[in-house]
């Protein structure tokens, strides 16, 4: 089948891809390239990989917005599906443009979603995220409970497209439409910024890390392994109508628990400089996959330890 995949050459996008194309799907990949918060080199270095594996007849990459209607309408002609992971992440440079925020997480699913109904497509999945839960949510947090306080710009935005999605799904007929709830992503390829990378590359540099708080926020850090295991479940098991998954390990760490972890696979302990809890971030993140256990086939395989392993063997080829 031939899938749209917004995002594609991100973090997330390029381990999907790359399980879409083993699979033997047909992939057309769409991207803008923008520096932020991606790194623009490391998007590039992504599609070579990915090209270099596919080879140029199931695989390529059309360089426009998500909010650029008429860019996207000859990438959506024929496709079976879309999978829209494009958009701007982060808590913390949300509050610093809250407006560009809007204008690509929202209007570019509302965009694309309008597409995939215009050109009769099959499925239609995005990324969402945890943090539309906030701090008023109860732990762990199911895809039924209250998400109405976001703690956040980038929070109100992916509560916001779901809410867009939930709409238009009234009128779309038989249609999947798709919010994946992802739980604090991490892998090979992360964002540089992220803390597990972060502290990681830190931990082999023996250089100090900045830990925000005293350390007890929780966090559900997922690999990124099993999140491409849960979007393919659900590309393939979706059920007709809006439907939200969260997609997480369900067994959420403290962060100084996660710091020690580091330092034992990094081989060097970690020295830790303290910091105030910035705006956003909220106490803790636990997904119940119990929904996506059961309608996506959806289960977490890989432990918080053997993770840090392929961070760590990542950073040092």
């Amino acid at each position: 089948m031939r899938w749209v995949v917004t995002g594609g050459v991100g973090f997330i996008g390029h381990h999907l891809c790359r399980a879409m194309l083993a699979r033997g799907d047909e992939v057309v990949v769409v991207d803008d390239f923008s520096d932020a918060p991606y790194p623009r080199a490391w998007k590039e270095a992504n599609q070579r990989l990915l090209e270099h594996d596919s080879g140029s007849e199931r695989f390529r990459v059309v360089t426009a917005c998500v909010t650029d209607r008429e860019a996207l309408r000859p990438c959506f002609e024929g496709a079976h599906g879309v999978v829209h992971l494009a958009g701007l992440a982060g808590v913390r440079p949300s509050f610093r443009d809250p407006a560009r925020y809007a204008r690509v997480n929202v209007e570019g699913t509302a965009v694309t979603l309008e597409l995939a109904r215009e050109f009769g497509m099959k499925r239609y999945l995005f990324a969402s995220s945890s943090s539309v839960y906030g701090n008023s949510t109860p732990l762990p947090a199911r895809e039924d409970s209250p998400a109405t306080l976001p703690e956040s710009p980038y929070a109100a935005t992916k509560r916001s497209a779901e809410l867009v999605a939930s709409a238009i799904a009234r009128i779309s007929g038989d249609l999947p439409i798709t919010a994946l709830r992802f739980f604090t992503v991490y892998g090979p390829r992360q964002r540089p910024e992220m803390a597990i990378t972060l502290f990681m590359r830190a931990a082999l540099e023996g250089r100090p890390i900045t830990l925000f708080g005293d350390g007890s926020m929780r966090r559900d850090f997922t690999h990124v392994d099993d999140i491409v295991r849960g979007v393919l479940g659900a590309m393939d098991r979706a059920p007709p109508g809006f439907r939200a998954y969260n997609l997480g390990s369900g067994a959420p760490i403290r962060l100084d628990a996660l710091v020690q972890a580091i330092g034992e696979i990094a081989g060097k302990p970690l020295a830790v400089e303290r910091a105030p809890v910035p705006a956003g971030d909220v106490d803790a993140t636990f997904a119940d996959v119990s929904r996506a256990q059961a309608e996506l086939g959806y289960a977490p395989r890989v432990p918080l330890l053997e993770g840090l392993r392929t961070v760590r063997d990542a950073l040092l080829a």
